[in-house]
C-alpha cells in the first residue's frame, strides 16, 4: 500500500505559524524559519535604512523612484487555476520601482518585486535555502534583481536575472562605498551594515 500524498500547505498554515517563526510556502510545502539573529538584523536594518533614505524618498539630491519594504509577504503563485498564496515568499528586503507599485488591497503583495535581498544566516541549511532554493523561486516568478548579503563575510553580491538563471554582476566586500546594481545611481556606504563596525 502506497503512502498517501502529503497534504498541500495552505495560507491558513502561514496564519497559524508560531509568532517567532517566518512562514513561507514553496511548492505546496510549509517552510518555517526562526527570526533572524543579531548579525542578520544589523545587515538587514543597515541596508534597508540606507536604500530607503537614498531611493525610497525624493528630493534633496536623492535618487528616489523606489518603494523599499522590510520582510514583505509576497503572494506569487497564480499559475492557471492556482491561488496566489500557493507560493508565499518573505525576503528580508524587497523593492519595487514606484511606477510599478500599488499597495495591496489585502495582506500580501501580488506584484513581483523589481529587487529582493536575502541576508544569509549561519549554517549550510540556511545558506542553501537562500542561495539556491529561494533564488530559484525568485527566478521562476521573474524577479529581475537579487542581492545576497553575508554579514559574517561582510559581502554583498548582486545578481541580474537571465533566462537560464541569475548572473552575478557585482560583488563587494568590507566597509567601503560602492555602487551596486540596481542601486548604482548612488555610492552606498556599507560600513553601517556590518556588526562590529559601528562607531562607538
Amino acid at each position: 500500500m502506497s503512502d498517501p500524498a502529503p497534504r498541500q500547505a495552505t495560507y491558513q498554515d502561514v496564519i497559524d505559524a508560531p509568532e517567532h517563526m517566518t512562514a513561507e510556502i514553496w511548492a505546496g510545502e510549509l517552510h518555517l524559519s526562526p527570526r533572524p539573529a543579531y548579525l542578520h538584523q544589523v545587515a538587514s536594518s543597515g541596508a534597508g535604512a540606507e536604500l530607503f533614505s537614498e531611493f525610497g524618498r525624493s528630493g534633496s539630491g536623492r535618487a528616489g523612484g523606489w518603494v523599499i519594504l522590510y520582510e514583505p509577504e509576497l503572494h506569487l503563485g497564480g499559475h492557471i487555476g492556482e491561488e496566489p498564496t500557493a507560493l508565499v515568499l518573505v525576503p528580508d528586503l524587497a523593492g519595487w520601482r514606484k511606477k510599478r507599485f500599488s499597495p495591496p488591497e489585502a495582506h500580501g503583495h501580488t506584484i513581483v518585486p523589481d529587487w529582493v535581498c536575502e541576508v544569509l544566516s549561519p549554517g549550510s541549511r540556511n545558506i542553501r535555502r537562500d542561495r539556491i532554493q529561494k533564488a530559484d523561486l525568485y527566478h521562476r516568478v521573474g524577479v529581475p534583481w537579487l542581492w545576497i548579503l553575508d554579514p559574517a563575510a561582510q559581502t554583498v553580491e548582486s545578481y541580474q536575472r537571465e533566462e537560464a538563471g541569475y548572473l552575478r554582476v557585482a560583488a563587494v566586500a568590507g566597509s567601503v562605498e560602492a555602487r551596486i546594481p540596481p542601486f548604482d545611481a548612488v555610492a552606498i556606504d556599507l560600513s553601517p551594515w556590518w556588526a562590529g563596525d559601528e562607531e562607538e
